[in-house]
């Protein structure tokens, strides 16, 4: 995986602006974490950021699921059902510091609703395994 940042564009963002895979990759795609506990009941209602650490956690679980980890992510998508940007920006300094040094493209969305009673946070990701030959 080559995660790309671009000169021409600006340096703020706090990911990369593309991501390409190498062949022999085995993609990962998942379906939006949620901030469910094992028992199916949200977590953290009314804080996004409590909600996002669960998510990334619940994440994490799905990814090694596939074989497959946070740094191996090549795209992710985060909604947060909020029009206030201090939600998004709460949400999103935890999905980042989740991924630490590795940067991948990502999309961050302000919505009007999510699935579950009480939800504000939801990622989803692409995934690129390498395989051994």
């Amino acid at each position: 995986m080559n995660l790309i940042r671009v000169p021409a564009l600006s340096d703020v963002a706090e990911y990369a602006y593309a991501a390409t895979v190498e062949p022999s990759t085995r993609l990962v795609h998942t379906a939006g974490a949620c901030p469910l506990d094992a028992e199916g009941r949200t977590v953290a209602p009314g804080d996004p950021a409590g909600q996002a650490r669960q998510v990334m956690a619940n994440l994490e679980t799905a990814l090694a699921a596939a074989g497959a980890r946070l740094t191996d992510v090549v795209k992710t998508t985060v909604y947060v059902a909020s029009s206030r940007q201090a939600d998004l920006v709460a949400v999103w300094e935890v999905v980042r510091d989740a991924f630490g040094d590795h940067k991948p493209p990502s999309t961050l969305l302000g919505v009007a609703v999510l699935g579950y009673s009480d939800q504000l946070v939801e990622v989803e990701a692409v995934a690129a395994v390498r395989e051994e030959a």
